[in-house]
């Protein structure tokens, strides 16, 4: 007869060791955090840091080096870092159930307009600064990939999908027919784990559409080894060929800032509530927080309010494209061509118009009383893209 003794002993030691294995397969190994058994795809986020410059500035670096999409002063560590790859582009949505989302206060830029039926999406376009997580990741929609067409020679545009039914608002369409649809673009059904992944733990309960994430340092890394892409392409081309950044200028003094210290405006009158917009004037600090929907807009990673030092309102022709989609609900916006918009910057609203001739050129803002190109104040900038005709109080 078998020791009962020994069969136990063995029984633990086999426990021991399927735990020990399972553990080793799912742990980050620089964190030992768990991943999410039911996907696989969960990679831990790190301790909230979401900036390259952040660690540069623990170490006291002097920031010399403006970025060249928004003009923000960073350091010599930061721009070696940047100039080794090309901006990139991610969708991230706006749907009251993914909030609050990662990364967004860490793009360099973000563009918001409603996706569909009065809910809006942004696309956040990252150069200078990482972010370890970004999402929830959602669908390409046409009048992103043209704002995004704007920065250089082969942007990167990483996406889940994508509007698809043939017509004008055929994104995915639109993307295989441009130069740079088939090698930039990181769709997530053609780009594997672990560049793309599901949280189910992030955002505890959503649905499943909510929970796809992603890493800018992943994306990057991807592009580099897969297709080739770095600061130049596989033919030695770099991306800021044909590229015109904004002008840039400082912070204004205190005494030059202005009283302008509310912004107020929403998209549809559709879910007008969850997605109504007020930008706040902090004086002191020379930028403005954010509030979506009636609360304080955080960023998941840091739990900070979001801020920016510019708030750009574009007003573009709204079209419903009418393409048989179920709900009726892909759109168009006009954003080539020119049109009226808003800046507002040192507690100034600024009253302009944009220009943007070509998918491929840069997005500019002139003001309407000295006829000069607007100076962007350096530092995040967010833009808002409303139907003409829509109120904006301030």
């Amino acid at each position: 007869m078998i020791n009962r003794k020994i069969v136990l002993g063995i029984a633990v030691a086999v426990l021991l060791i399927s735990t020990y294995t399972s553990y080793s397969y799912f742990a980050d190994k620089g964190t030992g955090a768990i991943l999410n058994p039911l996907s696989a795809y969960k990679i831990p986020t790190s301790n909230g840091n979401t900036s390259n410059a952040t660690d540069a500035a623990a170490n006291n670096e002097p920031k010399t080096e403006p970025c060249p999409l928004n003009g923000e002063m960073l350091t010599a560590s930061d721009k070696a870092k940047w100039e080794k790859r090309r901006p990139l582009g991610i969708m991230v949505e706006n749907h009251k159930d993914a909030r609050p989302q990662s990364g967004l206060s860490s793009a360099d830029i973000v563009y918001e307009a409603v996706a569909e039926g009065g809910i809006t999406r942004f696309l956040t376009v990252f150069y200078c600064h990482d972010a370890p997580y970004v999402g929830p990741v959602r669908s390409a929609r046409m009048y992103f990939i043209k704002l995004l067409e704007g920065y250089g020679t082969n942007p990167l545009y990483a996406h889940v999908g994508g509007a698809n039914t043939p017509g004008p608002a055929d994104a995915l369409g639109y993307i295989n027919n441009i130069d740079w649809g088939g090698y930039n673009d990181l769709n997530q059904f053609s780009v594997p784990f672990p560049a793309f992944w599901r949280d189910y733990e992030r955002l505890p309960g959503v649905v499943t559409e909510h929970t796809v994430y992603t890493s800018t340092a992943k994306l990057w890394q991807y592009a580099k080894d897969k297709r080739g892409l770095t600061n130049v392409d596989d033919k030695g081309k770099a991306w800021n060929v044909g590229f015109t950044p904004w002008k840039f200028t400082d912070d204004a003094p205190m005494a030059n800032r202005g009283s302008v210290n509310r912004i107020d405006f929403g998209f549809w009158t559709q879910f007008a509530s969850d997605y109504s917009v007020t930008w706040s004037y902090s004086k002191e600090r020379n930028s403005y927080l954010r509030t979506n929907g009636g609360a304080p807009h955080i960023d998941k990673n840091t739990g900070k309010q979001l801020e920016a030092k510019d708030v750009i309102v574009v007003f573009a022709k709204e079209s419903p494209v009418n393409d048989g989609y179920p709900a009726g609900q892909h759109l168009l916006y006009g954003v080539i061509g020119s049109g009226n918009a808003l800046v507002f910057q040192d507690g100034n609203a600024i009253k302009a118009t944009w220009s943007k001739p070509t998918e491929e050129s840069t997005m500019e803002f002139t003001d309407n009383k000295t006829g000069k190109e607007i100076s962007m104040v350096r530092g995040k900038i967010f833009v808002e893209i409303l139907p003409i005709g829509n109120t904006v109080t301030y």
